[in-house]
């Protein structure tokens, strides 16, 4: 047989087999009688349109217990917690607990307790087993620290931990410090997720100066090809609301100045954290709420004068909008 010959044989033979298995799919996704749709239910496959079962038998890969709540299912669930990159291993490696009992809940003795502290020293040992897992391990748990004393939520925390990792897989980590480089992947990640927080606040919770994180996350973003838009005022002001306990009345009426300023162009060159506080003082007092420029200074952590200069600039800007 000639190498054009069995090419065609083989070409035709593929053909059938695909006819085939499409054939074989499509039976099964249409009732042999009346021709409708097919669903499953509680292990049985049937015909929405006649009802015909059409198979008794199919599989239930779904647990065999049932559970009415979270903590119940927390209890019966026989797996762990899922894989997370938060943990330098991804929480696939064992961990002793702390607890000294059995799994009768009995107190272990002076002589087991010994020999638990010294499995939980070698476990430690060999979840972490060389320099790179050790690096990672600390960064992550700065990174957790930090997050949790800003108040970011836990998907911050994941894009943040991924940043870092790569950064740590593409070597960038030399002739910086690992403070340097877990802060400014939280940076990155808090602006990406919409929840930002301003420079002085992360350096307020950092083992490093604003200088140094400012430089390493240029640095990371420009390497990484990070794709950050410019910080938005308007993301701040749900917090600085909520911290001053302003109604929503004012949360929506800094914002709208906030969009005014934005349509007369006087928010170009501004920082945004000075605009955001600027607005939300300025709608406290159009709305009536007693909120002073010292306290809406400390939430924001922005000077009176930045208040002072930025809020007067909404509220002419405003003006000029109600003339035109």
């Amino acid at each position: 047989m000639s190498d054009t010959t069995l090419r065609t044989f083989n070409s035709e033979h593929e053909t059938a087999l695909e006819r085939e298995t499409a054939d074989e799919q499509e039976s099964e996704e249409v009732c042999p009688e009346c021709g409708g749709t097919l669903h499953s239910d509680d292990g049985e496959t049937v015909c929405s349109e006649c009802g015909l079962v059409v198979e008794d038998t199919n599989i239930d890969h779904g647990p065999e217990w049932r559970a009415f709540d979270s903590k119940e299912k927390d209890q019966k669930s026989r797996v762990g917690a899922p894989t997370t990159n938060m943990m330098h291993d991804k929480g696939l490696s064992t961990n002793i607990g702390w607890q000294n009992k059995d799994a009768y809940g009995n107190t272990l003795s002076a002589r087991q307790r010994e020999q638990m502290q010294r499995l939980r020293t070698w476990n430690e040992r060999f979840r972490t087993r060389d320099s790179k897992e050790r690096n990672l391990k600390q960064a992550l748990g700065e990174i957790d620290r930090m997050a949790s004393a800003l108040g970011l939520p836990e998907t911050v925390r994941e894009t943040a931990s991924v940043i870092y990792r790569r950064a740590l897989q593409d070597d960038l980590l030399p002739g910086r410090s690992i403070e340097g480089v877990a802060t400014s992947s939280l940076y990155a990640a808090a602006r990406q997720a919409g929840t930002p927080r301003s420079l002085d606040e992360i350096a307020a919770v950092s083992r490093v100066d604003k200088m140094e994180l400012t430089r390493t996350y240029r640095y990371i973003v420009r390497e990484l090809k990070l794709e950050i838009q410019p910080a938005d005022p308007e993301q701040y002001v749900p917090r600085f609301a909520s911290d001053l306990d302003l109604s929503d009345e004012s949360e929506r009426r800094a914002r709208q100045l906030l969009r005014t300023a934005k349509e007369a162009g006087i928010h170009s060159g501004k920082s945004p954290v000075g605009l955001a506080a600027a607005a939300v003082y300025a709608a406290a007092l159009l709305t009536n709420e007693k909120v002073t420029q010292s306290e809406v200074s400390e939430v924001a952590n922005i000077s009176e004068v930045t208040i002072r200069n930025r809020y007067k600039e909404l509220l002419e800007a405003e003006d000029t909008g109600l003339t035109a």
